[in-house]
């Protein structure tokens, strides 16, 4: 299967334990292959299937979460 990279800002983690819970609730979401977190960098790079999911989905589950999320080219 085909799957694509995407790359979000993330806005408001404070410490680590913020990354990992958006990992692990981007890791729940289905057709995400991979996806890593970093607080020191604002950003989380996620590996989707584009056939279940979207960018915008895994902006959506980000956001549920208190955080604010955008695309980075």
């Amino acid at each position: 299967m085909a799957t694509t990279t995407h790359t979000f800002r993330i806005e408001g983690m404070h410490c680590g334990s913020c990354a990992l819970l958006i990992d692990d609730a981007l890791e729940d979401l289905p057709g995400v292959r991979s996806t890593q977190t970093t607080m020191k960098q604002a950003r989380s790079t996620v590996e989707l299937d584009p056939g279940q999911n979207s960018p915008e989905d895994v902006i959506k589950v980000i956001e549920e979460l208190g955080y604010r999320a955008s695309p980075l080219p």
